[in-house]
């Protein structure tokens, strides 16, 4: 089974051809070339390419670039504007670009964050239509995501990030795991998956983050590791550790069985994602 890394962000220096409009906590460049060096030196197969909305908006023509010229290695989820009235047209067409798997929600200050809102249920809708899973950012809101979850039960949701809020650099969070029944609460839907991205960040003990598995093991066994996603979230996640450091705790674990590891390094994601 391939090594998949369910989340990293790539993205060029800022450049005005392709200027950024915002910042992201990272590198100032991590282009495709620089992030298939950093997945060759620790043996990562391929990634979900996310297209950094804080970069980039709702252009995920970097990250099309990146599975253009590596579309072994890479495919991409695109952030969603659930305002645009077009949103429908916009998600079909989206579904038929080559390399796109899924699509992003996120319930940010700036953006739609009412789960009543028709407009966001629209955008799910539209997703769960056409095929595509919705990657849901609702860290830090867990009771509203939930709401989400339970109103489009046609549409698979992909948790990013454990649905928990997570540093960009230290100090590490007091209590990190605090909202970890809310998101345990969510396996009883069945649409529902969860990615473990970003888990290093919680650790309060530095790698190889051996507080985590607790939690982390509790998560699997709430949800079956068929819905449960590795991922280091690279590059959010530089300020805090390595990209060898997100990846080796997870490959060196003895708490999973060899099947299970595979499924969740990996074989979990093709499914979710039909790669």
């Amino acid at each position: 089974m391939r090594t998949i890394d369910v989340q990293v962000h790539a993205y060029e220096h800022n450049h005005p051809g392709r200027p950024w409009v915002g910042q992201l906590h990272g590198p100032q460049s991590a282009n495709c070339a620089e992030m298939t060096a950093a997945m060759d030196a620790v043996g990562v197969d391929g990634a979900i390419i996310v297209s950094t909305f804080n970069l980039y908006r709702y252009d995920p023509s970097y990250a099309l670039a990146c599975y253009a010229a590596h579309p072994d290695r890479f495919r991409v989820v695109k952030p969603i504007d659930a305002t645009d009235p077009d949103v429908d047209n916009i998600v079909a067409d989206w579904a038929k670009t080559p390399g796109a798997v899924g699509v992003r929600l996120m319930l940010r200050d700036e953006q739609l964050s009412d789960p009543a809102d028709p407009r966001l249920n629209r955008a799910f809708a539209a997703a769960g239509r056409n095929g595509l899973p919705v990657n849901f950012l609702c860290w830090g809101k867990l009771d509203d995501g939930t709401k989400l979850v339970q109103q489009n039960p046609d549409t698979v949701v992909v948790i990013d990030h454990l649905g928990l809020l997570q540093p960009n650099e230290p100090p590490p969070f007091e209590h990190p795991w605090a909202d970890l029944p809310k998101l345990l609460a969510l396996a009883a839907y069945p649409n529902a998956r969860v990615k473990i991205s970003g888990a290093c960040t919680l650790s309060r003990q530095g790698f190889p983050y051996d507080d985590i598995w607790e939690p982390v093991l509790r998560i699997v066994d709430a949800f079956g590791v068929d819905r449960c996603m590795w991922g280091t979230d690279w590059t959010r996640t530089s300020g805090m550790l390595t990209y060898e450091q997100g990846v080796a705790p997870f490959r060196a674990s003895t708490r999973f069985s060899a099947s299970d590891k595979a499924a969740l390094m990996g074989g979990t994601v093709e499914k979710v994602y039909k790669w």
